[in-house]
């Protein structure tokens, strides 16, 4: 959320606090209502606090139109979501992040003693790649040879198929699966 967009919600909270504070008073009778209408009236008749009370309704209008319609989502945040924008002279590719996922999943599954593997990519602003991989590998394994060489084809086939640089690759070993017994 945008700094302006904070500033807004806070006044305007405060705003509803304060308005919904002296409706209920003014319900139960704790606040006289005409006592509440000369305060209104006499701010109304200054001419100073008439041109106050007009300024802030008018901020607060704009302030609602722009929170109601205009989205403050930018078009870096919406692309950052979906994956990787790759443009060339003959068009535009989109690499989602499920595709960079996928590929992941597939050399992770393609290593003997990885047993399941789940994927979370990352992509920076310049569309660099970190991936964080969580395994569950068999009891065979020996974890870090296995990470070291997950790392390396795991870059290596992300650079290859989507021609985009990996910063990092994140392994975290959940579980060493139990070695079943054959009966």
């Amino acid at each position: 959320m945008k700094i302006l967009e904070k500033i807004t919600l806070i006044i305007y909270s405060y705003v509803m606090l304060i308005l919904s504070v002296i409706l209920c008073l003014l319900v139960f009778n704790w606040l006289d209502v005409e006592l509440v209408g000369e305060i209104i009236s006499g701010a109304l008749a200054s001419d100073v606090w008439s041109k106050v009370i007009l300024g802030v309704s008018v901020v607060f209008i704009l302030l609602s139109i722009k929170c109601i319609f205009f989205d403050s989502t930018s078009k870096e945040q919406i692309k950052e979501r979906q994956g990787v924008l790759l443009e060339n002279e003959s068009g535009k590719l989109m690499i989602s992040k499920e595709t960079i996922e996928n590929l992941v999943n597939s050399v992770a599954k393609g290593f003997e003693s990885t047993e399941d593997v789940t994927t979370r990519v990352e992509l920076d602003k310049d569309n660099n790649v970190n991936v964080y991989a969580n395994l569950v590998v068999s009891s065979e394994a020996v974890i870090k040879d296995l990470s070291a060489k997950l790392q390396t084809s795991i870059k290596d086939k992300i650079k290859k198929a989507t021609d985009l640089d990996v910063n990092e690759v994140n392994i975290t070993v959940k579980k060493v699966a139990e070695k079943q017994q054959e009966e």
